[in-house]
């Protein structure tokens, strides 16, 4: 498996769709905080969601997920990803994105790059264990994020 890219770049600059479920039901959103290393001699992806999101849900019910890079030309589409749930429009079918199953899970067709993961780890971040300015420009009556932490078993370009 070879990704050769800017990892900062790719979640902070390009966004990307963080998804778990399958086929018939799963959900997605647009994220922009993440990491990419090796962790107990595996590669890894570390993906961040609040208690509050809709994918969460799948996040937690579900053994694979997936990250998902895209073109410019989708920053629109996954504006509205990150902007609406799932509970309130149907992402499964949202136009403009065709989504296709992969291995355990779903990417889309339009995706540059698709890393498969599957989940092994995750912990709820404490506010109590970050700095005090962090926890208050972040989460100052937010609901928190848990951490994910997936070994990449599948790069599809």
């Amino acid at each position: 498996m070879n990704f050769n890219t800017d990892i900062f770049e790719q979640f902070d600059k390009k966004w990307a769709l963080l998804t778990a479920g399958n086929k018939e039901s799963f959900n997605t959103m647009t994220i922009s905080w993440g990491g990419l290393g090796t962790l107990w001699n595996m590669p890894v992806a570390t993906v961040y969601c609040r208690t509050s999101r809709y994918t969460h849900e799948f996040l937690d019910n579900n053994e694979y997920f997936t990250v998902s890079f895209f073109p410019e030309s989708c920053r629109e589409i996954l504006g509205i990803m990150g902007s609406k749930s799932g509970k309130d429009i149907d992402k499964m079918n949202f136009e403009g994105l065709t989504a296709k199953e992969v291995s355990e899970s779903v990417t889309f067709e339009e995706a540059e790059v698709t890393l498969v993961c599957k989940k092994l780890f995750m912990q709820e971040l404490k506010t109590e264990n970050m700095p005090a300015d962090i926890a208050e420009r972040f989460y100052d009556g937010i609901a928190p994020h848990d951490m994910y932490i997936g070994e990449v078993v599948d790069i599809i370009q």
